[in-house]
């Protein structure tokens, strides 16, 4: 301080002969107001030092508070519209919540829940191609690719009068056999695969169907989806059928993120006893094509919607979804010609031939 009186002096003095009165009283005014200056310092550095206390108080608030479950679509959570938070599935009902650091344990529980749930309400599920015999199965399941079920049940009859063995078909003309299959799509390719299927059966296996996984996926056209239909419900030997249906299921209930289907077989297979595959297949497959749609799935009709990771993706709300319900569950003809009885006592109705109606 006292140097910084000596530079107001020099300042103020002219070569150093300026009186110092003058000089003196500034000095002490300086000295006067110092403490004030101080004061004031000290009482901003209070308030600051107060402001960053509440402040780390605040932010420790913040972080004590347990964070919302996020969203079964975080990605595209925060952009969707209001109008797309999710509805109870039924009246009265919470609004589903996806699994979040699901246990093994607790992925087993919920998978093996939403099989019995669906029991119960596809008692009646079933393979939905028409057959007599497993032979009739097998070139169904094969025309059955890029194709409706319905569409395979209106084209085999026709096939199977005229050809109702693999003798007969192994020695077809091709170009009638094309003409047949032609409303299945694909027919050139699938004429090839059931013409050399029946080939192989005649002369490798006597002409009977083998039930064994190995030897179906030797035969023109046939994979393992095929085979474990063709096991599972022509010889009673339990399979998964990983189709397009069960693919897209199996990912919205967060079963498994396998994509290649002989890995998903496996994942979901690892889920279930063996023997529930084959009706494990049929449920799913059922609820893919009456309920959980690729497209709109009836989010809001859906009888497992507590349990699906998925669940707002569709439409939520009861009266529009029950809208979206197809085959029976709309009240509309199921894909099978001659569906087996338990379906019709369930109120299902029979597709009609190809050209009715």
């Amino acid at each position: 301080m006292e140097k910084a009186a000596k530079k107001v002096t020099g300042a103020t003095e002219p070569g150093g002969t300026a009186g110092t009165g003058a000089s003196e009283e500034r000095a002490a005014a300086t000295q006067k107001a110092a403490p004030e200056k101080g004061a004031a310092s000290a009482r901003v550095t209070k308030a600051a030092t107060a402001m960053r206390a509440n402040a780390v108080k605040a932010s420790a608030a913040r972080k004590a508070t347990p964070a919302k479950p996020a969203s079964a679509k975080s990605a595209t959570a925060k952009s969707a519209p209001k109008s797309a938070v999710p509805k109870a599935a039924t009246p009265g009902s919470a609004a589903p919540k996806p699994p979040r650091n699901e246990s093994r344990t607790a992925l087993v529980r919920r998978a093996r829940r939403i099989d019995r749930e669906l029991a119960e309400v596809y008692p009646y599920a079933h393979p939905e191609l028409d057959f007599e015999n497993s032979f009739q199965l097998l070139v169904a399941t094969v025309l059955s690719a890029q194709t409706t079920d319905l569409r395979v049940n209106q084209t085999t009859p026709a096939l199977f009068a005229t050809y109702p063995t693999p003798e007969d078909l192994a020695v077809a003309n091709p170009e009638e056999v094309e003409e047949i299959l032609r409303p299945t799509g694909f027919f050139r390719a699938k004429t090839r695969s059931v013409i050399g299927l029946s080939k192989a059966l005649s002369e490798q296996f006597g002409g009977e169907v083998p039930g064994r996984l190995e030897d179906l996926v030797k035969l023109p056209g046939v994979g393992r989806k095929t085979a474990f239909v063709v096991l599972g419900n022509a010889f009673g030997r339990p399979g998964i059928t990983v189709d397009t249906h069960f693919q897209r299921l199996v990912h919205r209930w967060q079963w498994t993120a396998e994509k290649e289907p002989d890995k998903i077989e496996a994942a979901i297979g690892a889920l279930f006893p063996k023997s529930d595959w084959t009706m494990l297949s049929h449920h799913v497959i059922f609820h893919g094509r009456r309920i959980c749609h690729a497209r709109k799935p009836a989010c809001g009709a859906c009888p497992i919607a507590p349990l699906c990771p998925a669940y707002g993706e569709g439409e939520t709300d009861p009266e529009k979804a029950q809208k979206l319900l197809k085959y029976e569950k709309g009240g509309f003809p199921g894909q099978r010609l001659n569906p087996p009885q338990a379906y019709l006592d369930a109120g299902g109705i029979p597709a009609p031939p190809l050209g009715a109606g």
